[in-house]
């Protein structure tokens, strides 16, 4: 006779073993109705999982996030169905849910074209109306892969072959169509909606091994309603218009090319925007007390073994060995550097918290196939920072840098910040000990921030709890950036101490900080953010001067030249085009402000100002056109 305690403490008592549909609709017959899942001591179940002890539950429907990413996994399936159904002879193998949607990923010669996702979405709504009944059972391992290789499905089979022998198996079937899947899934497929949209194809390794076979993946979105759906869609449409990679082009900011991937080739404006961001840090970095630092990017192996990047990191390390056989690595992280000049002297315990940043550039090797423009590189620079400091201080250097990455990213247009911290990971350095001191004094400046928060288990650094800041940007999408990390293990691996007020010898806790974490990848978000329209004060050019003829040259040049007296980034245009080509060029470029020269401003000392998105045009004085705009360039030194 299980007793089922519910979320508000309230339990239940059944004469019989009872399934999590039962439960819902003991509660309520709406509840019944709308439930996807549950769980069962923590664990997901399907609705008819047979509950027979004593548990607490819970049950999710479509406006929990369980219940979505349930509806997702279960159109997965009906994706696979669908392809299947319409091209036999195809191979399925892994479809994962994603962030906002799902794919999967099949093995066939003939590639899928445009119209052939609109065939299987057709197809997938004609399933969702059969409403066949999705059943679980549990096969005899050799049982399975015999199966599935009989069917012709060689990749499910060898999926199975890498399950040890023990666990168990898991297929489910909607109707005759059955697979390999850990569960849970919806009790049939009418239960999923036809809220959902194949969104593209793309290529993709077997089990990301690019030695392996290349298969098709689809991508789709699947939600719990057709407002939740055309809400996406129209984010997808605003947040391709605000691709970087494409406003990059446009803008005349960067390239990338093959003989570097991962590797960004700067152009005069965007080396300007990068440049820009470095000293609003340095000057923002330099109010808090920080002491900058340079470390060289390549170190000896031994130093890395000794602060055990090369165990977690050194697969994805870019390495060389030198003629007297000694092995070095590039950096791909800045801290051993830093950990090396706190080393250099004497340091009393009257020196904590000593705040040591650096811009330094680090190489990590990604799959070609990861690469994503600015957001996802091989070589970057971590606008890093290093405080070493007392078990003390912690708590208080933690809420200090938080309140710095707020004020930071405030400045920069991003106000919804949410934290998430994350504790340590299944393979980690130091004992249980350390990191129970770290964890405790680093949720503690968590919670002190007053701020949302989410626990991520397991996701801490190697070497150290974490807290992630992540940014919520104009149309709705999440950033993770900021990064801060507590590290009682890297000083005592590389022999950082100071000397305490008793005299005696200790090892400074670490903090590790990132604000931007990579300012390749924040300028990415920020382009699309900002949709290339940046604010003025770090616009890379923020005014361009237009002579209406070449008559008007040199007071145009007069200009410009008094423009970049007062700090202010400009350029003129002389070339030989009529004014309406380039002032569309220039809006092109998104140059925030146009200013226009012609007889009447030469006359009256004045320039016609047009503003990126405005039709409208106003003149104004040459000084207070300087006065006006100098005042918008300082918005960074507040």
């Amino acid at each position: 006779m299980p007793i089922i305690t519910l979320p508000d403490g309230k339990s239940l008592d059944f004469p019989k073993k009872v399934t999590g549909f039962e439960v819902a609709e003991k509660i309520s017959k709406s509840l019944a109705k709308d439930a996807m899942v549950i769980s069962v001591n923590g664990e997901l179940r399907d609705l008819d999982y047979l509950i027979e002890k004593n548990c607490s539950i819970k049950i999710f429907t479509s406006k929990n996030e369980e219940g979505l990413e349930t509806i997702r996994h279960d159109t997965a399936h009906i994706l696979a169905m669908a392809v299947q159904e319409l091209f036999p002879g195809t191979q399925v193998t892994i479809g994962p849910v994603i962030e906002n949607g799902f794919y999967y990923d099949f093995a066939r010669k003939e590639p899928f074209t445009e119209d052939d996702l609109k065939m299987i979405e057709k197809k997938m709504r004609e399933i969702v109306d059969r409403d066949v009944k999705t059943k679980r059972e549990i096969w005899d391992r050799d049982k399975a892969i015999n199966h599935f290789k009989k069917k012709g499905e060689l990749y499910k089979a060898q999926l199975i072959e890498s399950i040890p022998k023990g666990e168990e198996v898991s297929i489910y079937f909607h109707g005759d169509w059955h697979d390999l899947c850990r569960g849970p899934h919806l009790s049939s497929t009418g239960k999923i909606g036809k809220f959902f949209k194949l969104t593209k194809v793309s290529g993709a390794y077997w089990r990301g091994d690019s030695n392996n076979e290349m298969l098709q993946r689809i991508y789709g979105t699947s939600w719990a309603s057709q407002k939740d759906l055309d809400t996406h869609l129209k984010r997808l449409e605003e947040a391709e218009k605000r691709d970087h990679r494409k406003l990059g082009k446009e803008m005349d900011l960067f390239h990338f090319r093959e003989e570097s991937p991962g590797s960004v080739f700067w152009h005069e404006k965007g080396w300007a925007l990068f440049q820009k961001l470095i000293d609003y840090m340095r000057m923002k970095q330099d109010k808090a007390g920080y002491k900058e630092i340079n470390t060289p990017e390549v170190l000896d192996r031994s130093l890395w073994e000794k602060s055990g990047h090369w165990e977690k990191f050194g697969a994805n390390m870019y390495t060389s060995t030198t003629p007297d056989e000694k092995i070095f690595a590039i950096k791909p992280m800045n801290c051993p550097g830093c950990v090396e000049v706190f080393n250099q002297g004497l340091k009393s315990y009257k020196d904590l918290p000593l705040k040591m940043s650096e811009f330094g550039k680090v190489h990590r090797y990604e799959p070609s196939g990861a690469l994503h423009g600015l957001l996802r590189v091989r070589a970057f620079t971590q606008d890093d920072a290093h405080i070493f400091c007392t078990e003390d201080q912690i708590t208080d250097e933690c809420l200090t840098v938080t309140n710095l990455i707020l004020e930071i990213y405030k400045d920069l247009g991003f106000e919804n910040v949410i934290l998430k911290y994350s504790d340590r990971p299944e393979l980690r350095v130091g004992s249980d000990s350390v990191w129970n001191k770290a964890e405790a004094a680093l949720l503690k400046a968590v919670k002190a921030t007053k701020l949302e928060y989410k626990i991520n288990k397991g996701e801490g650094a190697f070497y150290g709890p974490k807290i992630e800041f992540v940014l919520r940007d104009a149309i709705g999408r999440d950033w993770q950036c900021g990064t801060l990390q507590v590290d009682f293990n890297l000083p005592g691996r590389l022999g950082a101490s100071y000397v305490d007020k008793d005299g005696t010898k200790k090892v400074p806790v670490m903090l590790h900080r990132a604000l931007f974490g990579s300012l390749e990848r924040f300028i990415g978000i920020l382009i699309e953010n900002y949709a290339g329209k940046f604010p003025f004060w770090i616009s890379p050019l923020q005014t361009m001067v237009i002579p209406i003829s070449e008559d008007f040259n040199d007071y145009a040049l007069k200009v410009s030249n008094q423009i970049k007296n007062v700090g202010i980034s400009s350029a003129v245009d002389l070339k030989n085009h009529n004014l309406n080509y380039k002032i569309r060029d220039h809006s092109l470029a998104k140059i925030p402000v146009l200013l226009i020269c012609g007889k009447k401003e030469v006359d009256s000392n004045s320039v016609t100002i047009r503003r990126l998105d405005s039709d409208k045009q106003e003149n104004m004085q040459l000084k207070t056109f300087l006065k006006t705009f100098s005042t918008l360039n300082k918005a960074s030194s507040n």
